[in-house]
């Protein structure tokens, strides 16, 4: 008497996709896990970003006070963003008297590292400007 063996017929060529589940696991795994971590990075450039802009704006606005000098806005700026984010990125805070059409204008610049992996990155990557009117 022939007995059948259960499972998967080695002449049909089954046995050659043995274990071919968990290698796609982690083939789909490492990859989902990249596009995952490449979207966080991308927001926290954004988050950086933006966080630096209202800072410079903040500044602006703070410079242009009555009481209140253009490096009084710059030392503004610096605080929002050493509190914010770290002091890495205030190192390079500047101001100048930009002119218009209807009167001047306090512009507050803040160059900062481009944050590639975390928050590490080339120097000066990102550049803003925030301006306010300055009578």
């Amino acid at each position: 008497m022939q007995r059948r063996l259960r499972g998967r017929n080695p002449a049909a060529g089954g046995a050659h996709e043995d274990g071919s589940a968990v290698v796609d696991f982690v083939l789909v795994g490492a990859l989902l896990t990249l596009l995952v971590m490449a979207v966080v990075q991308l927001a926290l450039i954004l988050h950086v970003r933006n966080t630096l802009t209202d800072a410079a704006a903040s500044g602006a606005r703070y410079g242009t006070l009555a009481d209140r000098s253009p490096e009084d806005g710059v030392e503004r700026a610096r605080e929002l963003i050493s509190g914010t984010l770290s002091s890495g990125f205030a190192q390079d805070v500047t101001y100048s008297r930009v002119g218009g059409d209807g009167g001047s204008m306090l512009q507050i610049q803040v160059r900062a590292p481009l944050p590639v992996i975390g928050l590490i990155g080339p120097t000066g990557g990102i550049e803003v400007r925030g301006h306010a009117y300055w009578p």
